[in-house]
């Protein structure tokens, strides 16, 4: 079994997947969405990684704003929780991702892709990084009931 990781937005959803052992995050794809209010499409393509990927559970990016506030994006997003629970069954949990998207850019930057060739990936890798945080959480958790 895996976990995935989702940013979820208006226009895109980056996919990301843990590793078996719940360690490793990894960007896996991102799905274009074809219209802001129309999610089939978006949670179709969602229900078939988690069938080939084996996915048990979902770690959907929640965008707060930097003061802790909550706005319309994140109401959208308690929506988009509530359908991806319904359509896939699988346990949704909301994770602060403030400042994800900024550090995806630092990393694409850091690796030399070209300011124009960002949003071909960074979505996909905000959303391994909102994985990642959240296994890192799991790990220190664990470490500290040993």
């Amino acid at each position: 079994m895996r976990y995935m990781g989702l940013d979820y937005g208006t226009k895109t959803v980056g996919v990301a997947l843990s590793d078996e052992r719940f360690i490793l995050a990894q960007p896996y794809t991102t799905i274009e969405r074809e219209k802001a209010d129309k999610l089939r499409r978006t949670l179709a393509a969602l229900e078939e990684i988690v069938k080939e990927q084996n996915v048990g559970k979902i770690i959907l990016g929640y965008p707060k704003y930097l003061n802790n506030t909550e706005g319309d994006r994140c109401e959208a997003t308690v929506q988009f929780k509530e359908k991806l629970e319904k359509r896939l069954g699988l346990p949704v949990e909301l994770w602060d991702e403030r400042l994800t998207t900024v550090e995806a850019d630092r990393i694409l930057d850091d690796m030399g892709v070209a300011g124009s060739s960002h949003k071909t990936y960074v979505d996909k890798i905000a959303a391994s990084l909102i994985l990642q945080n959240y296994l890192d959480r799991l790990q220190s958790e664990d470490r500290e009931k040993s």
